[in-house]
């Protein structure tokens, strides 16, 4: 680049202590949600520290000098809008930093069902000594919706553990990793054959409420519904009216993920019989800030020398393409 670059960095907390060195190579400056739409008609490249913020659409104007928006995150359905997919704006994600993290959490999920460890802790604050004979996972079967690196490495660790598993996308194929990859049109006839599903498809036009009623009453009975991906990509009213009746096939739930976040204390979710809560942590180890970071500041050395940025969005699709 001949011409020194203006970075704009949006956090409300101020100026992440990851990326402050480097401005003595751009100009560069944090701001608020407040002063975002003043910023974008100033700045080359914007950095969305707070990537769940929805105010880059809001802020936006014709006058915008924003050319590459980076999104730390692996979703960016968040911030995307006509007129920003329209424009020439570059749009990156983090994809490849969250997949071990999730993999390692939905197996810890899938162990925690299976091993009955919620019902031992309550069953110990009461001093109850009360002898099971918990499932094993080995031989039982998950089906994870979503073909993109976190689906992926959560697949192979499941698989890893002894189970079974099949994965769902866009369109039926084969896959090298994978095998058979299901479309997302078989699931009404095929979700009755898994323990466990595991929701991870970006959200999309067409993967909002993926996860319809009429879905979740085609599940087998007895099975676990895992969403570590979008809350959008089910319907939280048909699964809490479902765990409360307790006349539907599921065994319980656990979400990661929720249509409004954080979730309100007086939300009905949280006392949902069989359904465990968290506060969509299942990507966020020791250390993920600063593995964000440095991968920005690899594509921002690439943005600096003119080269190709990595992890580029298809802005019309809402994903990386093969990412799905």
């Amino acid at each position: 680049m001949s011409r020194r670059q203006r970075v704009a960095v949006l956090s409300q907390a101020g100026m992440p202590d990851q990326i402050a060195h480097l401005d003595d190579r751009v100009d560069l400056t944090v701001c608020t949600e407040e002063g975002l739409a003043d910023e974008l008609t100033r700045c080359d490249v914007l950095l969305l520290w707070d990537f769940f913020s929805r105010a880059v659409r809001p802020s936006w104007s014709d006058r915008a000098t924003v050319r590459w928006i980076h999104v730390p995150a692996a979703g960016v359905d968040k911030m995307l809008f006509d007129e920003l997919i329209d424009s020439d704006v570059v749009v990156t994600n983090a994809r490849g930093t969250f997949d071990r993290p999730i993999a390692e959490y939905v197996l810890g999920l899938v162990l925690r069902h299976y091993k009955q460890f919620g019902l031992t802790q309550r069953l110990q604050d009461s001093h109850d000594w009360r002898h099971r004979e918990p499932r094993t996972m080995a031989g039982s079967t998950a089906l994870v919706i979503g073909t993109g690196p976190i689906g992926r490495a959560t697949a192979a660790l499941l698989s890893a553990a002894g189970m079974r598993v099949t994965a769902s996308g866009r369109t039926r194929r084969e896959d090298p990793e994978l095998g058979t990859v299901l479309a997302t049109e078989e699931l009404p006839e095929q979700i009755c054959g898994f323990d466990v599903v595991v929701l991870l498809a970006p959200l999309t036009d067409q993967t909002r409420s993926l996860m319809s009623a009429d879905l979740l009453a085609r599940m087998r009975r007895g099975s676990y519904l895992i969403n570590v991906g979008r809350g959008e990509l089910l319907d939280q009213n048909a699964l809490e009216t479902m765990l409360r009746s307790g006349s539907g096939p599921l065994a319980g739930a656990a979400l990661d993920a929720f249509d409004d976040e954080p979730l309100p204390p007086g939300s009905s979710l949280w006392t949902v019989p069989g359904l465990f809560v968290s506060p969509h942590m299942s990507g966020d180890d020791v250390g993920w800030r600063d593995r964000l970071a440095d991968q920005f500041i690899d594509n921002l050395n690439r943005w600096l020398a003119d080269e190709p940025l990595v992890n580029v969005v298809d802005k019309h699709l809402g994903y990386i393409p093969g990412a799905t």
